[in-house]
Parts: structure tokens; C-alpha cells; sequence
């Protein structure tokens, strides 16, 4: 690796540095910060929620300040005193105006870099086809290109990075590519399934990430960076199969599917929504494959090379099945979703502010009622009305929503800003209390609050309140449409969570909770008791489908 002059404009390998990460509670910047640790840099990560970072096993060893690339003066304070920049922010899931955004943002980040005094900015950025027009590619992959090069304009020294498919547990890509070949023994796809593209694992990804922090000052370009093979999109699916020891899969290219309908189809068979989908759908309308390797020159190649396709999906199936997803493509913030903390006052933004409030007095102690607390959702379902709950789920995904298949990041461990189906764990105090906030498509703000306390004379109590802040007529009308149902969802809830922990309690009444940093097997100690079939959304078995 070259030589830097030692200061700031010219950051040098070998020293530790003063890194900011902004999109930290995204699913590369979350990633990207234990690995910057370990190489023993400086990290102070920029977040809008910096409080959702704080459950992170590495909290303890950053620093989290509140910022929005939007917002020029917050950028200007998190920028100070920094070595390196990490631009890991874009507008997934799109909408109007969002190549707008995506332009303002990135042009006012690279001039509050430079009036910072930053030395370095990294960018990851995707992969553009060699001889397309600009004006030819899908908005998403044009908008990412622009950052890219209003970064590269910005008078301080930038790497920008261009990245195709991320192979890695958790990401977008791989979920995708998992659930369409696990669902679909016979499919009839989209006929990008012939695109050629050079997909890369995660772990490349974060090695040249972290690798360009110690770029010398007159590097100041873009770096296509893939693995070591050239795919289609049909290829990678039969070898998925083949490494998940699924049955050969037939796959009949179509010419009828538009990115629009792809994303749809997506969005019908895997997690991913259609509007996280489409921009990955789209970028795969023209061939994907990097034109130099040049980013070698500079952080060199581990013995062996970069990690081919077969190997990155077994890291990635390995991670999944013993609960080791550090982040998920679900970490970032779903495009448009209320970020609104719980109002405290009844008279919060002089609206109306309703509640269903329901308590109930548990047989078990609170240990035994808060892991099924925690355990709530994803497998396990949310212990009531399982076709009530599957249609609403359905319906969000029919209007662009989330809906219920986003599951959960781990089977048993919650922390604050994970996904966890429709909704969003906003507050969690191991042991007492669980906030929800929903990002389903709703007329107004709602969040949903479980909370457990220790019993007046023994077992426990165990408190429910869901709350919900109307917008406007619409959401008026909304809730009083739901709440004749509320006493069957809401209050079968109470009921179901109250006799789960009860006959999850070990004989004598009382239970012992798994020690902390102990991660318990999936039937083992401390682990969820299986919820009968009765109170699960359905979610039926399909044939030829593993669960992980």
C-alpha cells in the first residue's frame, strides 16, 4: 500500500485514524464498525437515531452523534476532527424526488468534508455497466453514479467504490437469491436471470472498505471491486441450491417481466419489498461486470484471492443457522417510515392520541414472561388471531409496505433498532420493557408497548398498551374501523402471552434466565417455548423449503 505524508490530507497505513460512518445502523456501515476497531482506528458514528446503535456490541468503543446528511450544519459537527469519512447512505426505496435528495445530500457532504479538513472520503457505490449512457441506466444505479462523482468533485481526496451483488447473511441480494431458490423448484422468471454480473462477498466489501482508509492523498478515482467470478443470475441460483443441498432447480427465462413486475414478483415470493427490490432488479436490465482490478494495487488480495461464490454462501447459510446476523438489510430504516419517538403527553402535537391498554396478573415470574416477550414475532407470531394478523400483514405488502415476512435478526435476542416484521423495536430494557413502532403503511403513528413487572404477591404482571396518533380524517376513521377488533387481536395477545409464559414456567414458579453474553441453542436453556400453531400467523410449510 502506498505512503501518505502522515497529516490529515494525507492519511498514511499503518497509523490509526479518526473514522466517521455515516448509515452505521445500516447493513454495511453496522458492519463496517467492529472491523475499523480492529484495525485500530478511531470511530464516531453519525446516526438520526444514534440510540439504536446502542444495543451494538461495540457501542461501548464509539463515539454516536445525532446527524442527518440532510441537514448541512449536523454533517459539519460529526465531520469535525476526522481523518476519513464513510459515505454509506442512499435512498433505497426511492419515491419522488429521491434522486434530488441523493444529489443535495452528497454535494453538501463533500463541501463540509472539505471545510472540516477531512483527508479522506470512502464511498460505496454501485457497479455501472461499461458502455451504457448515463441516461440509459435505472434511476437508482444513475443516482448512486452521480454520488459517486459529485464526491469525487469535492475537492477532497475520494475512493468511490462500485460493488454489484453483496453476498453476505442478511443482505438484500442473498435474501433474495435464497428465498426465490428455495420457494421455487420450477420458476418462471424475468429474463435479467441471463445478465451476466460479478457478485462479491461481504467480507471483501469491508476489507477494501476498510483498506481505503490509508489510500495515499493523490488517489482520487472510482475502483470496481467484485469476486473472482462472472455469473448470471440463473447460474448463481442452481449454485445456491446445489450448496444448500436443494434439489436442481428448472428455471424458464421470460421476456414479459419489467423491473416494475419483478420487483413485484420479489416482493411476493421473498422478505424484500417491491420498493427495496426494484432498484436491484433494474440494475441487472444491463451486464454488471468490473472493468479493472486496480483496487489491488493498493490493498492487496488475502492468499487465495477474494472469496468466490461457493464459499461466500456457506459462510453466509453457517451464520444464519446459528444465529450470528450481525445486520440485515431490514437494519436501515424502511424509505418513508415515521421515526417519531412515543409522545409522552395526551396532548402530544394538539391531536387526538388513542390507546388499548390491557394487564393481566401472570403465574410465572417475570423472567419466565419477559422471554416470551422478547421472543415475540418473526416464527414465533404475535399469540393471537393468525388470520387477522396475516391479512394486515398482506395488505401492507399489497400497498408497498413491509408487511410480516421481515422476520427477526435473531430468534431470541432483540436490541434496540431491529426490524421485527412490520415493526421496529424503538426502546427495550431487558427484562421490563419492549416498544415497538410500526412502519406498516398507516394513516398516523403507531407504536405497540409490552412491559413486565414483578407481581404484588408473586408471579407477575404483565402490562400491554398499543397507541396510535391519527393523521388526519383518514385516521380517524381508521381507528374506529380496527377497534372492534381489538378486543380479539389485542386482547387474545394478553391472553396468549400470559399462558405461554405460565406453561414455559419450569415447575415451583420460578425460571432462570440465560446468563447474558450466552447466546442458549434454539430448544436449549432460556430459549422461547414453541407457541402452538393456533396463535401463529400462518406461514405453511412449503415443500422442499429448509427453514434456518
Amino acid at each position: 500500500m502506498g505512503e501518505g505524508n502522515g497529516t490529515r490530507h494525507g492519511t498514511a497505513a499503518g497509523r490509526p485514524l479518526k473514522c466517521l460512518v455515516t448509515g452505521a445502523t445500516g447493513y454495511i456501515g453496522g458492519r463496517l464498525v467492529p472491523e475499523l476497531l480492529a484495525a485500530g482506528h478511531t470511530v464516531r458514528c453519525m446516526a438520526r437515531t444514534p440510540g439504536r446503535l446502542r444495543d451494538h456490541p461495540w457501542a461501548g468503543r464509539v463515539e454516536a452523534v445525532r446527524g442527518d446528511v440532510t441537514d448541512a450544519s449536523s454533517v459539519r459537527s460529526a465531520l469535525e476532527g476526522m481523518d476519513v469519512a464513510y459515505y454509506l447512505v442512499h435512498a433505497m426505496g426511492g419515491g419522488r424526488g429521491f434522486e434530488d435528495a441523493d444529489r443535495e445530500a452528497a454535494r453538501a457532504f463533500g463541501e463540509q468534508a472539505r471545510a472540516a479538513g477531512v483527508g479522506r472520503i470512502v464511498y460505496l457505490g454501485g457497479l455501472t455497466p461499461a458502455g451504457v449512457p448515463e441516461e440509459e441506466l435505472s434511476p437508482h444505479l444513475r443516482s448512486r453514479a452521480e454520488v459517486g462523482r459529485l464526491l469525487l468533485e469535492s475537492g477532497v481526496p475520494t475512493a468511490a467504490l462500485r460493488a454489484a451483488v453483496v453476498i453476505g447473511s442478511g443482505s438484500a441480494s442473498f435474501e433474495i437469491l435464497r428465498y426465490l431458490t428455495e420457494r421455487l423448484p420450477v420458476m418462471v422468471a424475468p429474463r435479467w436471470v441471463r445478465t451476466r454480473l460479478q457478485p462479491i462477498a461481504v467480507r471483501d466489501v469491508l476489507r477494501y472498505l476498510v483498506g481505503c482508509a490509508g489510500l495515499p492523498a493523490e488517489v482520487n478515482r472510482t475502483f470496481d471491486i467484485g469476486g473472482p467470478e462472472v455469473l448470471t443470475y440463473y447460474e448463481m441460483m442452481r449454485r445456491y441450491a446445489a450448496v444448500a443441498g436443494l434439489p436442481r432447480r428448472v428455471i424458464i427465462p421470460v421476456p414479459v417481466l419489467s423491473p416494475g413486475l419483478s420487483s413485484h414478483w420479489i416482493g411476493l415470493i421473498t422478505p424484500v419489498p417491491a420498493a427495496i427490490a426494484r432498484p436491484l432488479a433494474e440494475s441487472l436490465r444491463h451486464e454488471v461486470v468490473c472493468t479493472e482490478h486496480d483496487i489491488a494495487r493498493y490493498v492487496p488480495d488475502p492468499p487465495g484471492g477474494p472469496m468466490g461464490l461457493d464459499r461466500a454462501l456457506r459462510l453466509a447459510l453457517r451464520r444464519i443457522k446459528n444465529a450470528e446476523v450481525a445486520t440485515r438489510w431490514s437494519s436501515a430504516s424502511v424509505p418513508g417510515a415515521p421515526s417519531d419517538p412515543l409522545p409522552t403527553d395526551p396532548g402530544w402535537a394538539g391531536g387526538s392520541l388513542y390507546t388499548d391498554v390491557r394487564e393481566r396478573r401472570v403465574a410465572a415470574p417475570p423472567e419466565a414472561l419477559w422471554r416470551v416477550v422478547e421472543g415475540i414475532g418473526g416464527e414465533h407470531g404475535w399469540y393471537s388471531s393468525p388470520l387477522a394478523w396475516a391479512v394486515r400483514g398482506r395488505l401492507d405488502r399489497l400497498v408497498g409496505g413491509v408487511g410480516l415476512t421481515r422476520g427477526r435478526r435473531d430468534a431470541e435476542r432483540l436490541r434496540a433498532g431491529d426490524s421485527l416484521d412490520f415493526w421496529r423495536v424503538e426502546e427495550i430494557e431487558p427484562g421490563r420493557l419492549l416498544r415497538l413502532r410500526a412502519e406498516m403503511r398507516l394513516p398516523g403513528l403507531a407504536w405497540l408497548e409490552l412491559a413486565v413487572a414483578p407481581g404484588p404477591a408473586g408471579g407477575s404482571v404483565y402490562r400491554q398498551r398499543a397507541v396510535f396518533h391519527p393523521r388526519g380524517l383518514l385516521g380517524q376513521a381508521y381507528w374506529w374501523g380496527v377497534s372492534p377488533f381489538h378486543a380479539v387481536v389485542f386482547g387474545g395477545m394478553a391472553r396468549n402471552i400470559a399462558s405461554a409464559a405460565e406453561a414455559g414456567a419450569p415447575a415451583g414458579g420460578s425460571a432462570t434466565a440465560p446468563r447474558a453474553g450466552v447466546r442458549s441453542s434454539r430448544r436449549g436453556r432460556g430459549a422461547p417455548r414453541p407457541v402452538p400453531r393456533s396463535w401463529l400467523p400462518g406461514r405453511p410449510r412449503r415443500r422442499g423449503v429448509r427453514r434456518r
